[in-house]
């Protein structure tokens, strides 16, 4: 399997979907939540986007689906591309997939050796080699703190500059390598998974990325539309909290002169929906996914 999607009912079912009704699933991947989607959709429509080239193998086959090999961060382009001024729901997965973690060849699991690549869009020409080669240590350090939150990310820019200095770090194995002395005895695959998130982080711009679908989802919805986003690290759902929450990703909800709240949602969910026993146990990957959804005002 491609990908096994996660909360995919949960998801589903908070977009509300309206048969005729626009939906836009901004991480196709293997096409579960957006299969679910159709099977609910009357003659509506389905914006679907991935940048990840292998997502389009698994496209399914409806005149009601649009498949766009891009970023979701140019939502609102592709809108107007396709006449669609406004949409009745958002879905985002930002999880990777199993595929991409499976696939030797992507470099995202530190378990297999393999090129340290990391892109989700391999027509990028950034990739963690060059950062892990080019980059200053102070930046590798901001880097590994700002989006790995690891209180010792000093020592380990470090050691990478340091091994860099006699070797060339190419491979999984090699950044593993480098950094082992710091990695805590008994946590590795957790240590190991941040370090891993952080440069992924980097290269893809993800948070940047986010901020851009919160920005143009907002504006994209009408009235009633749902914004549903599933996330996997507390970067991220700070982020989606704080937006849904507030309308800006610092949670300061605004006032107006008369001293009434303003916000931009209505909360569908109080607190975020996480698996069911069920599904950690079908699918462990799922673990650290937290869903939210918000419904525009």
């Amino acid at each position: 399997m491609y990908h096994q999607p996660v909360l995919l009912h949960e998801a589903v079912e908070g977009l509300a979907v309206r048969p005729q009704g626009v939906y836009v699933d901004v991480t196709y991947g293997g096409g579960g939540h957006s299969k679910l989607i159709l099977s609910k959709l009357g003659d509506g429509h389905l914006i679907a986007f991935d940048t990840d080239e292998d997502a389009l193998k698994n496209v399914i086959l409806d005149e009601r689906l649009k498949v766009v090999n891009s970023n979701f961060k140019f939502l609102q382009n592709f809108l107007q591309l396709y006449d669609f001024e406004k949409v009745d729901g958002i879905l985002a997965d930002l999880g990777i997939s199993s595929h991409q973690l499976d696939s030797p060849e992507r470099g995202f699991a530190a378990r297999l050796d393999s090129r340290i690549d990391l892109r989700m869009d391999r027509r990028k020409d950034l990739d963690a080699v060059q950062i892990l080669n080019k980059y200053d240590e102070a930046r590798l350090a901001e880097i590994l703190r700002d989006y790995a939150e690891l209180p010792n990310s000093g020592r380990l820019a470090a050691l990478i500059c340091k091994h860099r200095r006699e070797k060339k770090i190419v491979s999984t194995t090699d950044l593993v390598s480098s950094i082992k002395s710091a990695i805590p005895p008994g946590a590795e695959n957790r240590f190991l998974a941040r370090v891993f998130q952080a440069l992924r982080i980097e290269i893809n711009d993800e948070l940047g990325a986010l901020r851009e679908l919160m920005i143009q989802g907002r504006d994209a919805l009408k009235p009633g539309g749902r914004l549903v986003v599933i996330t996997y690290h507390s970067l991220e759902d700070r982020l989606v909290k704080n937006f849904m929450r507030s309308g800006n990703f610092e949670g300061k909800i605004e006032e107006d002169f008369f001293g009434n709240r303003t916000t931009v949602f209505t909360l569908i969910t109080k607190k975020p929906v996480t698996p069911s026993q069920e599904e950690l146990v079908r699918n462990p990957r799922s673990r650290s996914a937290k869903l939210r959804i918000a419904e525009k005002n």
